[in-house]
């Protein structure tokens, strides 16, 4: 996310602080939202293993203790601010048109996964889900699920538009527009061009014989 200013005043003390708990437009919510906003630029700068709940709440501004009451862990944080990160940088696109809106999200999805800041927390958590299977199991719950939904939309829109057959192997199709994506990120580190993911697009287009109207 990208990095604020110091929100030392943001984090409050004393009854103000408890007054305002929960409460999205007080001062807690404003630090809650300072340590997200600084937690991935922190994982880029120094790496996984130099993130650290001290180093967080020195770059948010505000007390460790702060840090604790909402998160056990820099896992944790890393998780919660990928996760705001997704939902507000991987909505689908809805111009009407299955071949514009793929190719605009398969663009978002690659600049998002490979060249972002949540990208390389992206890869921090999958590495660390590798050797902690209650944390894998708490990413797949948390961010695959929803993914997969953000994936399956332009799809399922296009569906009931009658732009694709109803009985469309949602999962299949997903897997083969979106996997290459994540085989490049995750495995071979190769760049992902909007060639790259155009020509994904354009495959798919041909196997359920729809006409691309425009290509940017």
């Amino acid at each position: 996310m990208a990095p604020v200013a110091n929100a030392a005043e943001a984090s409050g003390t004393g009854g103000s602080a408890r007054r305002h708990h929960g409460n999205r437009h007080g001062r807690s919510e404003q630090a809650r939202l300072a340590v997200l906003r600084v937690a991935d630029g922190l994982l880029v700068e120094k790496g996984f293993a130099g993130v650290t709940m001290e180093g967080i709440a020195a770059r948010a501004g505000v007390a460790k203790q702060t840090i604790y009451r909402w998160w056990k862990s820099k896992t944790d944080v890393l998780m919660d601010a990928f996760l705001q990160d997704a939902t507000e940088d991987l909505t689908a696109p809805d111009s009407g048109d299955i071949a514009l809106d793929l190719r605009d999200y398969l663009r978002r999805l690659a600049w998002f996964l490979s060249e972002s800041d949540p990208g390389a927390v992206f890869k921090a958590l999958i590495a660390q889900a590798q050797h902690d299977p209650v944390f894998a199991q708490d990413f797949r719950s948390r961010y695959l699920d929803g993914q997969r939904r953000r994936d399956r939309l332009p799809l399922e829109r296009a569906v009931d538009r009658g732009q694709l057959p109803a009985d469309l192997d949602m999962a299949a199709e997903t897997d083969q527009l979106v996997g290459p994506l994540y085989y490049r990120v995750l495995v071979t580190d190769e760049p992902i061009s909007h060639e790259f993911t155009d020509g994904l697009v354009d495959a798919f287009l041909r196997r359920h014989k729809v006409t691309a109207r425009t290509k940017s």
